[in-house]
């Protein structure tokens, strides 16, 4: 029993601190967009993400590798030239196609870093809202090793 308080009260005082410097809030969960996440192919998460279609464009970004040894841990960077309020990495072969999805505070630079699983080689897409428009990025990424139960 006392075990199970301890880890209640560490995790209630980790949330409680991130919320208190602003890493978790209110309207961060409010934008939580299940039908995004729930989107089983690009068209759906587009259409989700009220994104249209995206134009390719230099103001977004994509560092990844060409080859991926390891499916389970794909490292990508996505980054914006332009002002951009949120940004989106989505993986066109696996089930769910949306990967992750960030949002920018004002003021801040947006510029994040995640890592990805991929099943399959696939084109990997990175989306960045600057104003009212969606714009993107495409590459193709070759996995040698199955990370979505491969």
């Amino acid at each position: 029993m006392n075990e199970q308080r301890r880890v209640l009260l560490k995790y209630s005082a980790v949330f409680g601190l991130m919320a208190s410097v602003g890493l978790i809030t209110e309207a961060q969960a409010a934008e939580w967009n299940k039908a995004a996440f729930d989107g089983k192919n690009i068209d759906e998460v587009f259409s989700a993400l009220n994104a249209g279609t995206p134009e390719k464009s230099a103001e977004v970004v994509m560092t990844a590798p060409d080859i991926a040894e390891n499916g389970a841990v794909v490292p990508v960077n996505v980054s914006s030239t332009g002002n951009a309020t949120q940004l989106a990495v989505l993986v066109e072969k696996n089930p769910g196609t949306l990967a992750a999805q960030f949002f920018i505070p004002s003021g801040t630079i947006p510029n994040v870093t995640t890592r990805i699983k991929m099943g399959q080689t696939s084109n990997v897409y990175a989306l960045a809202k600057i104003g009212d428009k969606w714009v993107m990025a495409v590459k193709e990424i070759k996995v040698t090793l199955g990370g979505c139960g491969g």
